[in-house]
């Protein structure tokens, strides 16, 4: 079917951006989360969800990549990226797979060894429209690799173990920008697809491929700047628990090209140093099997200090920016994820604050997790008789906001400037939270869901909503030992919950497909939801579906307005969604892109 007319609200937008001279004008979905406050909305339509008019293959390791973790697709996309004339740019995977010892000798997330991702190819091809068939303009082959792969981690730790960061480029001032080797950016004419300039930041320093990586998306702001963050592993031994980070920095680039950074150390200059060993552990730590259960253990006010590592960028963060142009990323110690903050930064890179994550949340023991009655020591998912009320069993204070490299988690700018990051926990059944902090970096409040999601939002009625993901896993609540205490539950519900500007449940939309291995429905797999200009809301789910819900809902539902099958998703990575300029949907499941329109 022909493309639609383009609407008046459309047309009111182009109209803007050329009056105006927008930076970013050429862009419609510009970057992850769309914009530089990464609010997944836009000002057009969805199209109904009638017909899968594109199915593309980005990924073609995606078999051996689900074998080497038992199913799972340890992976994170990119979100499909649009301009103004609805040509659109995905990463696209090639090269060599590399080749894995046998399965016996498997250990889950480290199958081919530390540096095996080197293998492959990182590429971004341009599609343009011909009719309802998309064709391949160009192709951009990047030196950009990702951060070497990680073992195992325990709880509390930082390490990649296994799941692939994020490719992720940004469109702004009419070029592509792509992540480049060693920090650096590759700026691609759109027409052409050839390199216009190769921008590095770190011309002359101690830099190479094989030790600094882009860590994350890169973000366009208003005025078409570029920020993104960066990391130096020290790679002679294990670079995520044996050796501490040799720097890390914030980068900002120009429209004119030119570069600037500052570090880490720099803007969060009150953290512990780096070759501490005094900073925030857990009672897994006690390395004595589970046996102290339940949590806090008796006579243990506190758990054993650990090493903190320096502090650097979350691996999948992107940098949000603000209407007034601050920059928010998120810092955390190399060695404990406990240790982390939200950071704030001046245009010109110069610190405005930095807001711990730590001592945060009072929803644990005793709100969200029972306290067991005195003598009852194998009551399931509890807490000690006698804890104290809204601690995190798992250190006996106030819980703190945990920065996994798991996640690709990322700021996002709410309309009224205050800044939602979704972080995980050590208690609340691997759901995490959505910490919400002001622009001054008060922290105000947190939802009881933030793993693995990047919220998005949107104004009406002279307010605002966030939407995320709000899946609730089976499994134990803070432990894993062979102990009572450590007791799964049974999974589900599953739902997509719209928030009200103070966090408040507005509708939660339940997955209601079942079969005899998900009785209580299937999880969400989006990691950033989209809201066109009606409300409706974009989700994917691991059923297969992408869904469009609309507004008008109040507490818990299970109408969708519109669904379609696109492929059998179990297992599948979380992954963004997009929109374009003319309504049609990007969505993604398994290493395939899939266009839906009417």
């Amino acid at each position: 079917m022909d493309r639609p007319a383009l609407s008046a609200t459309v047309l009111l937008i182009v109209i803007f951006a050329l009056l105006t001279g927008v930076a970013n004008a050429q862009a419609f979905w510009s970057q992850w989360g769309r914009n530089p406050q990464h609010s997944g909305d836009v000002n057009v339509s969805g199209q109904p969800l009638n017909e899968k008019i594109a199915d593309i293959v980005y990924d073609p390791f995606v078999t051996q990549e689900q074998i080497e973790s038992g199913g799972d697709l340890l992976a994170h996309y990119q979100s499909t990226l649009l301009d103004a004339n609805n040509s659109f740019y995905m990463v696209q995977k090639s090269g060599r797979y590399p080749s894995c010892m046998p399965p016996q000798y498997w250990v889950y997330g480290l199958p081919c060894g530390p540096n095996a991702w080197n293998l492959i190819q990182w590429n971004v091809v341009r599609y343009n429209w011909q009719g309802n068939t998309p064709v391949p303009a160009w192709t951009f082959p990047t030196d950009w690799k990702p951060e070497p792969n990680g073992t195992n981690v325990r709880l509390g730790y930082t390490g990649l173990a296994g799941w692939e960061p994020v490719f992720h480029p940004a469109l702004a001032n009419g070029f592509l920008y792509v992540p480049g080797a060693a920090g650096t950016v590759w700026k691609v004419n759109l027409s052409s697809g050839q390199a216009q300039s190769h921008i590095n930041p770190f011309s002359g320093a101690t830099i190479n491929a094989g030790n600094t990586f882009i860590a994350g998306p890169l973000t366009a702001d208003a005025n078409g700047n570029i920020y993104y963050n960066v990391i130096q592993l020290n790679t002679n031994g294990n670079p995520w628990q044996q050796n501490d980070v040799t720097n890390a920095w914030l980068v900002k680039i120009t429209p004119a090209d030119a570069a600037s950074t500052v570090t880490f150390a720099t803007l969060v200059p009150n953290a512990p140093p780096g070759s501490s060993n005094n900073c925030l552990g857990t009672f897994f730590n006690l390395n004595d099997n589970g046996a102290s259960l339940p949590w806090p253990p008796p006579g243990r006010p506190a758990p054993p200090p650990q090493r903190c590592g320096s502090q650097r960028p979350g691996i999948n963060v992107a940098p949000a920016v603000g209407p007034d142009g601050t920059v928010y990323t998120i810092s955390v110690a190399h060695f404990d994820s406990l240790v982390a903050y939200l950071i704030a930064v001046n245009p010109d890179l110069t610190p405005k604050w930095a807001s711990s994550l730590q001592n945060r949340l009072n929803d644990g023991c005793g709100v969200l997790l029972p306290i067991a009655p005195q003598g009852v020591n194998n009551e399931p998912n509890s807490c000690r008789f006698g804890t104290r009320v809204g601690v995190d069993p798992t250190t006996n204070q106030v819980g703190a906001g945990n920065v996994t490299d798991f996640s690709s988690s990322t700021p996002s700018v709410l309309p009224d400037g205050s800044i939602l990051y979704g972080v995980t926990d050590n208690y609340n059944f691997s759901r995490g939270h959505a910490m919400h902090f002001d622009t001054q970096g008060h922290y105000l409040n947190a939802y009881s869901f933030g793993w693995d999601s990047t919220a998005a939002s949107f104004s009406h009625d002279g307010t605002f909503s966030v939407v995320i993901k709000d899946n609730h896993y089976p499994g134990p609540a803070y432990c894993g030992f062979n102990n009572p205490v450590c007791s799964s539950r049974p999974e589900g519900p599953y739902y997509v919950s719209q928030l009200d500007a103070n966090l408040q449940v507005e509708w939660s939309f339940q997955s209601t497909t079942t079969d005899r291995q998900h009785p209580n429905g299937y999880e969400w797999c989006v990691n950033a939801p989209v809201i066109d200009g009606n409300g409706v809301v974009y989700i994917t789910s691991e059923d297969g579906n992408v869904y469009s819900v609309p507004q008008g809902h109040h507490g818990v539902f299970t109408q969708w307005q519109q669904k379609i099958f696109l492929r059998e998703a179990l297992g599948a990575a979380y992954t963004p969604l997009s929109i374009g300029l003319d309504g049609k949907i990007y969505s993604q499941n398994d290493g395939h892109l899939f266009v839906v329109a009417q």
